[in-house]
């Protein structure tokens, strides 16, 4: 049974808000480790004589390093514990951000990097699990949408930070500075509460279920992610979306920069401007998701499919036919709706599988949308700027909000039915 409230939070309301907290935190300073590189790029290539394309596989080292082992971290997570695999990774995160401050060269920056995804793997899919955990399902999109508000304050902090240390003090003490913040508030989340680890057994439901619970076998806790098509088509749909906010907090101060001819400090935070926006739309996003979810059970991924639309076209329209003001403005708007989809994508991961299964959900949507999104968009981007010219290579990004917003769409019509599926299970909090 349920040891917490009956107003649907797992512990107290207080005490729910102070773990999401801790959780907000960790997941900004996430993104100031990821993204404080980005503006480092033309201190980096005056210093080393990197490529775009080098520089471009500096962000998307994290994500293969994420892509490999979310899954493994995820399982551990499901089946162990969410406080303690939390507060490990993020100490490693942050120790791999200082050690880049001593790299020597490129292949050494490359792997330092690559330690920040490894500790960065489980993040994501462990807190979306523990927030799931915390409070009641019907606000769910709304606090997704307001934890994932951290990633673009995270994002914009990082690129703005870096510029700005860059500046004064040199791009070393830039990785320096950002990597500390994050390991003391790990140390706290070791002490936070977590709920005990769910059973993997077989549905009540089910027609050949007599006797008492039997545990799931391994193929049927495969089929629990194949035979739910709302499910995987959110995964590849998020990857879409993915592919072009990073490849766009990537590669804007550049773009500004190279186009506009600004001063890489005053493009670094010109483009944290655009995405700091995002901190209205992720939970705006989430809010009028669940608002909607009221009216129509589908809401969720119908709304992701609106919002993913109207960013490509947003962005399609601002590259292709606007400059200066005009452009940085519609930018601004694209800016607030590039991440509205996530928080009702990330409930959607949530819906629709088993409680016990829900970082590893999380995980598998996190794999495709690092392999396909993130870990293909700063490097596509890079190559193509290398070739035809950063605006070339930018102008073709909204095509993937836009097949986002399709595949959104057509996981919609299957939504209600992978729901009317899942085991309703009772959580309860770990013994201290």
């Amino acid at each position: 049974m349920n040891d917490g409230p009956a107003d649907g939070y797992l512990l107290s309301k207080g005490y729910s808000y102070y773990v999401f907290a801790l959780l907000f935190l960790l997941y900004m300073f996430d993104y100031i480790d990821r993204l404080v590189v980005v503006s480092l790029f033309p201190f980096l290539k005056k210093d080393w004589g990197l490529t775009d394309t080098q520089c471009g596989l500096l962000v998307s080292a994290v994500s293969w390093a994420i892509l490999v082992f979310s899954f493994p971290v995820s399982l551990l997570i499901d089946r162990w514990s969410r406080k303690k695999c939390i507060g490990v990774m993020a100490i490693l995160w942050s120790l791999a951000t200082a050690a880049c401050a001593f790299a020597k060269n490129f292949p050494q920056l490359f792997l330092a990097r690559t330690a920040i995804g490894i500790g960065e793997a489980g993040y994501a899919p462990g807190g979306t699990a523990m927030i799931s955990a915390l409070f009641p399902e019907k606000k769910r999109s709304l606090i997704v949408g307001i934890w994932n508000a951290s990633i673009p304050l995270g994002s914009a902090l990082g690129i703005a930070l870096g510029g700005l240390i860059a500046m004064r003090y040199g791009w070393r003490h830039a990785f320096g500075i950002v990597a500390l913040p994050g390991m003391l508030i790990a140390l706290l989340f070791f002490f936070v509460k977590d709920y005990r680890t769910v059973e993997l057994v077989k549905s009540a439901k089910r027609p050949d279920q007599t006797g008492p619970p039997q545990r799931m076998t391994a193929s049927e806790i495969v089929r629990e992610f194949t035979r739910t098509p709302s499910l995987y088509l959110t995964f590849f749909a998020f990857s879409g979306n993915t592919f072009l906010t990073t490849a766009l907090m990537s590669w804007l101060p550049s773009y500004f920069n190279r186009v506009q001819g600004l001063p890489m400090d005053k493009a670094s935070l010109k483009s944290s401007l655009i995405m700091l926006m995002a901190i209205f739309g992720s939970p705006l996003g989430g809010y009028l998701a669940d608002r909607w979810l009221k009216k129509k059970a589908n809401a969720r991924l119908l709304f992701s499919a609106l919002s993913s639309t109207v960013t490509g076209l947003i962005f399609m329209v601002g590259f292709y036919f606007l400059q200066g003001p005009a452009q940085f403005t519609l930018f601004l708007a694209g800016g607030t709706t590039a991440i509205a989809f996530a928080s009702s994508a990330i409930a959607v991961t949530q819906d629709v599988v088993h409680p016990g299964l829900r970082a590893t959900s999380y995980s598998l949507c996190v794999i495709i949308m690092h392999l396909l999104g993130s870990a293909l968009g700063p490097l596509v981007v890079g190559m193509l700027s290398d070739r035809y010219g950063i605006q070339t290579a930018l102008a073709l990004l909204p095509l993937a909000a836009l097949w986002a917003g399709l595949l959104f769409f057509i996981g919609s019509f299957f939504y209600e039915k992978d729901l009317a599926k899942v085991e309703k299970v009772a959580l309860s909090v770990e013994e201290a």
